[in-house]
């Protein structure tokens, strides 16, 4: 079945237009991500670009043959910075005028500005040109890509797999033979609008989609995340904290707990004021990142309370570990070496199980024996006990 290429170029320039400003109207109502803008330049100049191309044998050939085709590359052009935004990199001007400057000097060689296939082909390949880049740049990024970007990197694929089997098969039929429906290039033609408009649809979509993925992801980030310290609040350590003792006990591997609060902290804020206060918080935050490993979970579940969990800990290695954290907190010359102090309660799935919250609760105990015995301590509930034992 022929598709009447007349009715394609008015559909296409309206699905263009229409596409390129919903595009648009989303970028205005999320402006951080700009790469919506980008993308919905680049259907809106595709949109100019059919419009100019559109204007062959009226007497002013140089709009469709010379602009047209450089509103085209520039359309390919902002589709590439588009996808370039999206994964943080910065826009490359060189690199966005580079198609269509390339193509206004060409077309000032009589032989190229002259020679439709020769036209069709450079044209091509540059359009697969910044296909390439546009794939290379989901490529690069995979690592960090935290979004669904295969559907994006596969139509980018199919899109420029296109252009470079034109750039080899088209007939290089004229346009005024496309829309008299004659020649043997007719249905090439015709498919090469039909696929512009699915690739434009099918872009704006899953792009869409990738924005709206990373934006649910960012929130979700921020509701596990404490604003102040950047470590995880006590919703993301309860719920992370939960999963490790389940694959813990499945294990059947140890695990230890230790619960630490800041000596005197209310007594810091009225001496020194907040900020003081905050900063000492975001010092004691930045010593468990420093002495905790990847696959143990801690995080602040109060005003200065922090909890840990430690994966295949026994009580020496917790003890040990805590030690470190009490240590390099006392010695901390914020304000005078000493001033800082820290009290950490112990204890493990050994004596208390796998349940977090029976492991918080004996752990506030093994706390409230610490500060009762001085603060800045290290304290567990075995050696708890065996002080009551005594007593």
């Amino acid at each position: 079945m022929d598709l009447h290429i007349p009715t394609l170029l008015v559909v296409s320039v309206f699905v263009f237009i229409l596409m390129g400003l919903l595009t648009c109207h989303a970028w205005w109502r999320e402006t951080r991500e700009r790469s919506l803008a980008y993308l919905g330049a680049m259907m809106l100049l595709a949109a100019l670009g059919v419009v100019l191309v559109s204007w062959r044998s009226r007497g002013v050939d140089v709009i469709p043959l010379v602009f047209g085709n450089m509103a085209l590359l520039l359309s390919a052009a902002m589709n590439w910075t588009a996808m370039r935004v999206f994964v943080g990199r910065a826009p490359s001007l060189p690199g966005i005028f580079a198609g269509a400057g390339i193509w206004l000097i060409l077309c000032f060689i009589p032989a190229f500005y002259d020679a439709m296939p020769l036209r069709v082909v450079a044209y091509s390949l540059m359009a697969a040109g910044y296909g390439v880049l546009t794939a290379s740049e989901f490529w690069r990024s995979r690592s960090k890509l935290e979004v669904a970007y295969m559907p994006a990197l596969a139509l980018t694929l199919l899109h420029t797999t296109f252009y470079i089997v034109r750039s080899v098969i088209d007939k290089s039929l004229p346009l005024e033979q496309a829309l008299s429906g004659l020649g043997d290039g007719v249905r090439f033609f015709s498919f090469m609008l039909f696929e512009s408009m699915l690739y434009v649809i099918g872009i704006a979509y899953v792009t869409l989609a990738m924005v709206k993925e990373r934006a649910e992801l960012k929130l979700k980030a921020a509701a596990f995340c404490d604003p102040l310290t950047g470590i995880g609040n006590r919703r993301a350590f309860m719920s992370h904290g939960k999963l490790l003792l389940t694959r813990c006990k499945r294990r059947e591997e140890p695990a230890a707990l230790l619960l630490c609060d800041l000596d005197h902290f209310k007594r810091l804020n009225d001496s020194f004021g907040h900020p003081m206060g905050d900063q000492a918080l975001i010092a004691f935050s930045r010593i468990l990142t420093a002495h905790l490993r990847s696959h143990d979970v801690f995080g602040r579940i109060g005003g200065e309370e922090f909890a840990c969990l430690l994966k295949e800990a026994d009580e020496q290695e917790a003890v040990q570990v805590a030690e470190r954290i009490r240590q390099a907190f006392f010695r901390l010359a914020m304000l005078e070496p000493g001033l800082l102090s820290v009290s950490i309660g112990v204890v493990t799935t050994r004596e208390s199980g796998y349940d977090l919250s029976s492991l918080l609760s004996q752990a506030d105990e093994a706390l409230y024996g610490a500060k009762d015995h001085g603060r800045n301590r290290v304290q567990t509930l075995r050696m708890l006990y065996l002080d009551l034992t005594d007593s």
